[in-house]
């Protein structure tokens, strides 16, 4: 029995693409490792690579790469399938369409911090729907709004501070920085 190679052809974009990915999943990765005091309230570090990414490469391949992340992490952390890479899947969508609808907003009032907090309230709003609708279909999950939109709120400012403070960190010019 002889072995076949299948051979695919890549072009520059897509090697780039698979980096940024790798840079989102290793940020997953390192999420994961930290406790939470409550579960699913995560700070998202994953998400200041796609703002990123959305800001310099736009929504196409923001898509790419945070639906990447969220197939590759779940098979890397053994939840394909599951339900938390379903609420992760939901979320990650619901974020993308957020962020599309959000780049329509003025560029001169609405920046990266609004980016990525309107995409956190869009995440934490699709993961309890699912809750809801699949997992605990129970009026009783309402009482946690507020705290996964406190967590939202924060760790969307947070995440899109950051964002914003890297995009500005490397338009400047070398001789800038040192100046």
């Amino acid at each position: 029995m002889t072995a076949s190679i299948i051979k695919l052809d890549t072009s520059a974009e897509d090697h780039h693409l698979a980096r940024l990915a790798a840079v989102a999943l290793g940020l997953s990765v390192l999420e994961a490792a930290i406790p939470s005091p409550l579960p699913g309230v995560k700070p998202g570090l994953a998400n200041i690579i796609v703002l990123i990414v959305l800001a310099r490469y736009g929504w196409r391949t923001a898509a790419w790469v945070s639906l990447l992340r969220v197939v590759a992490g779940s098979l890397l952390m053994g939840s394909f399938l599951a339900p938390g890479f379903f609420l992760s899947l939901v979320g990650a969508l619901c974020s993308l369409a957020a962020l599309a609808a959000s780049m329509h907003l003025p560029r001169r009032w609405f920046g990266a911090v609004t980016h990525s907090v309107l995409a956190a309230f869009a995440h934490i709003a699709g993961q309890m729907l699912i809750v809801y609708l699949w997992l605990i279909p129970h009026s009783g999950i309402a009482y946690l709004l507020p705290i996964f939109a406190a967590a939202a709120l924060v760790f969307g400012t947070v995440n899109g501070l950051i964002a914003a403070r890297f995009m500005d960190n490397t338009n400047e010019q070398p001789s800038e920085r040192t100046a």
